[in-house]
């Protein structure tokens, strides 16, 4: 349907891809054993030990996964934070995955992988020629820039030019093709604008367009859904439920984790959070703000609008508030005089701007629906600190000195005083509404066939299929080593 179509495509391709990889002693991972870590093969698990999590080794590939643990090296238990009632002032419990042990130290390197693969092992891409193109915000570039040189393949990133200096800097020593578009998170069109400029400049630019690619979201439906669900009933207690799960909204990537959710826990409420300075989904609403990685303006093509149950729009201001908190000194001093435990405000700074927004989102969420102690609300703690060190300097240089008393200010304006406001419950036809608005960018703008709009709307097969491509792709990507190996 709509080729939707992921058979061999160009046997030269493949040829290359395959001898590229024989040469470099490169295994791809399935879908299934990074969704599953413990089926990877015992041998690569071994060799994994003495690889450095983010050195350019294609062993790497499979640390994909949630469960890497970094003080062996091995595959270990689900990465994970819980942040306690102390801190979130609510009885629901409020548990992220964490993104900081992947490799780049971001989840985003997951849904790289799930673009790139299936072009690899069909032939769609040829390393030999092919500029691989990875539009984006912020971390997705760096995941692709990262699996791209582990195949010693041209990278090109594209990014706003208000991201990060850790970004940037990160991307010049990968050596990467960057492009710096105008703007910041939101300015998401500059981005297309910029991938058009290349691909009429020259065919060997190949886009892996995270908001239009299916691999994106398959990725965390297989994946990260899986891992939820695992989790879940690793921690639960007797008659805790799986209430909620948040996500920003970003690239529609990581929210595909909740179609996989609502198949297992049909009462999930799915909670797609964004910036109240750019309130697209909230009101159709436009501007920029401060929080990385959540670009909008926009709907993305891969975003299952009639799977998403409520809407929240954050304040800029207050994750930059909990990020300055969490950890300049005087804030975890603060926290610990609060009787928080040092084993918890050790572990807080593997929250990054977007991970502290997705924490106060699922704190309005427990707010809005009156959770209790039986609900558990997940969400994704995407990246760490590190890549917004400088982000606490700016603050620094234009704020001052950071002291116990602004801490206490901190936390009672960004998390105590959280209230239900800028949160919406959508009804059917205003999902229907943020559906509809991928009209203006992927049919007017992008190209797209409004035939195939209306499907994702209305056919009840079309997400279901997309997700279940997933059993072809691991099956073409066992082929694939099969073929390496002789």
């Amino acid at each position: 349907m709509y080729n939707w179509n992921w058979q061999i495509q160009n046997e030269e391709f493949l040829n290359r891809s395959i001898e590229r990889c024989r040469k470099q002693k490169i295994v791809l991972p399935t879908f299934k054993q990074l969704k599953q870590p413990e089926t990877i093969p015992a041998e690569i698990q071994g060799k994994l030990e003495n690889v450095d999590l983010n050195a350019l080794d294609p062993l790497n590939l499979f640390r994909i996964n949630w469960r890497n643990d970094i003080k062996t090296g091995r595959i270990g238990e689900i990465n994970y934070l819980e942040i306690p009632q102390s801190i979130t002032g609510v009885k629901a419990r409020i548990i992220g995955l964490v993104g900081k042990h992947f490799p780049t130290g971001a989840h985003k390197v997951g849904a790289t992988y799930g673009c790139l693969a299936p072009y690899l092992v069909t032939g769609r891409f040829n390393p030999e020629y092919h500029k691989a193109v990875w539009p984006s915000t912020g971390n997705y570039c760096r995941g692709g820039v990262f699996n791209s040189a582990l195949l010693s393949v041209h990278a090109v990133a594209i990014l706003p030019e208000e991201m990060s200096k850790e970004r940037f800097d990160w991307l010049k020593n990968l050596g990467a093709e960057i492009y710096a578009t105008y703007g910041c998170e939101s300015n998401v069109k500059e981005i297309y604008d910029k991938c058009h400029e290349l691909e009429a400049k020259s065919d060997e630019y190949f886009i892996f367009n995270q908001f239009d690619q299916f691999g994106n979201c398959a990725w965390h439906y297989e994946v990260t859904g899986y891992t939820i669900e695992s989790l879940f009933n690793q921690i639960k207690k007797d008659g805790q439920r799986l209430s909620g799960y948040v996500s920003a909204t970003g690239s529609a990537g990581t929210i595909g984790a909740g179609d996989y959710l609502r198949k297992k826990y049909p009462l999930v409420k799915v909670l797609a959070s964004e910036a109240l300075q750019c309130p697209t989904l909230y009101m159709n609403g436009f501007g920029a703000h401060r929080i990385e990685g959540i670009g909008d303006k926009h709907i993305p093509w891969i975003h299952n609008a009639k799977n998403t149950d409520a809407v929240v729009a954050i304040e800029d201001n207050d994750p930059m508030r909990i990020l300055r908190l969490f950890n300049e000194p005087a804030g975890q001093d603060w926290m610990a005089r609060q009787g928080i435990s040092n084993e918890v405000i050790e572990k807080l700074p593997l929250m990054g701007i977007s991970s502290i927004s997705n924490m106060i989102s699922a704190i309005k969420l427990a707010k809005y629906y009156e959770y209790n102690e039986n609900d558990i609300i997940f969400t994704i703690f995407t990246d760490s600190v590190e890549m917004y060190r400088s982000r606490l300097q700016e603050l620094n240089d234009s704020l001052g000195n950071y002291s116990n008393r602004q801490a206490e200010i901190d936390w009672r304006v960004a998390i105590e005083n959280q209230k239900t406001d800028y949160i919406k419950e959508l009804s059917y036809y205003e999902k229907k509404a943020i559906h509809n608005l991928k009209y203006f960018t992927w049919v007017e703008q992008q190209g797209k066939d409004v035939k195939e709009l209306n499907a994702q709307w209305y056919d009840d097969d079309y997400w279901d299929e997309r997700f279940s491509t997933v059993e072809l792709w691991d099956k073409l990507i066992e082929e694939f080593n099969m073929a390496v190996s002789k």
